[in-house]
């Protein structure tokens, strides 16, 4: 099979004077193209590099691809820059991998999907939303739990997520959200500091998705205020340690799981995705957010790496994402 591969390269992303230092940290490296290319090449399939943007368009078009193999993150500050190239995939009528337009934007979009998750009954944080500077001067924090942690609201890849994102007072919340908006040039949310072990679920396959596995993420010196912010992620081996299969009370785990398989069915993810929960210091999960687009970095994404810890080979993670998809277009599978 002739598979097209949509990326969106670091390299390639246009970085603007005045913008955050992580504003390409959602593209890929060619590290990771050139591992997903090698891993469907080795499936027995022809490759075409189709990249992403402009690029994409011109190349899709010339280009008489069976499938797409679809991890671009999309172009732009938009909320739904994930839907871009599912998109256009859907309007060429050509099938692709993961989940599709609608599932992308609401997932990228932080609080409508805690409205989602929130009345299906799934324990999430309390939060608020800041879309500006007046509304900022004008919400009541008083009474806002303690801690807080500031975000921004479209944003994913741990951007914007630093160390100093955790604030101690009303006045810092008001800073930092300060710095978001004007850096991120987005609404903020500012959500409940849950002070426990961050536990990340890896999702594979559909009707019925599985949970691959869980890892907990706990950090090398110990900390009631950990953040696993961007600073850590970019130096993650010095600084956690990865526990997977995550070694919690059956109950506990059996809540995420639960948790886990109605979110995706609620936002209607496909083929894989990752959610991140925090447990409070009682052992108590709350959902923070899922990415329906997870990171496919060989060496350094937390699905991976995952996947790795439960014996698994990029070779094969690759190939059941890529199965789980081809599963919902059979006239792409030859008998």
């Amino acid at each position: 099979m002739k598979i097209g591969l949509a990326y969106d390269l670091k390299e390639a992303a246009l970085f603007t004077p005045g913008c955050p230092d992580d504003a390409l940290e959602e593209y890929d490296s060619p590290e990771t193209v050139e591992a997903i290319a090698a891993a469907l090449e080795t499936s027995g399939h022809s490759v075409v590099k189709l990249g992403g943007g402009r690029d994409f368009i011109t190349n899709i078009l010339q280009n008489n691809t069976d499938f797409v193999f679809n991890i671009s993150e999309g172009m732009g500050n938009h909320r739904s820059r994930e839907a871009q190239i599912p998109a256009i995939l859907e309007m060429l009528d050509i099938p692709y991998s993961g989940s599709d337009p609608q599932c992308l934007a609401i997932c990228l979009d932080k609080p409508l999907t805690k409205r989602l998750v929130t009345d299906a009954g799934i324990r999430t944080p309390r939060w608020q939303l800041v879309t500006d500077y007046s509304q900022l001067k004008e919400i009541l924090l008083d009474e806002f739990p303690l801690p807080a942690f500031v975000k921004p609201a479209y944003e994913g890849s741990s951007k914007g997520i630093r160390l100093g994102s955790r604030a101690e007072t009303v006045a810092k919340i008001a800073e930092v959200a300060a710095e978001l908006l004007e850096q991120y040039k987005q609404p903020v949310m500012i959500e409940e500091f849950i002070a426990g072990d961050e536990v990340t679920v890896g999702m594979l396959g559909n009707s019925p998705a599985k949970v691959l596995g869980m890892m907990r993420v706990i950090a090398k010196k110990s900390s009631t205020s950990f953040v696993y912010s961007l600073e850590v992620k970019r130096e993650w081996e010095q600084l956690v340690d990865y526990e997977c299969p995550a070694l919690l009370e059956t109950n506990i785990l059996d809540e995420i799981a639960g948790s886990s398989l109605e979110i995706f069915k609620i936002l209607g993810c496909r083929d894989f995705a990752r959610l991140d929960f925090k447990l409070s210091p009682e052992g108590v999960p709350y959902f923070l957010e899922i990415n329906p687009l997870a990171g496919l970095n060989p060496k350094s994404s937390d699905l991976v790496i995952m996947s790795y810890k439960l014996g698994w080979t990029y070779q094969a993670l690759i190939s059941a994402i890529l199965n789980a998809a081809l599963q919902r277009y059979p006239q792409c599978v030859k008998g």
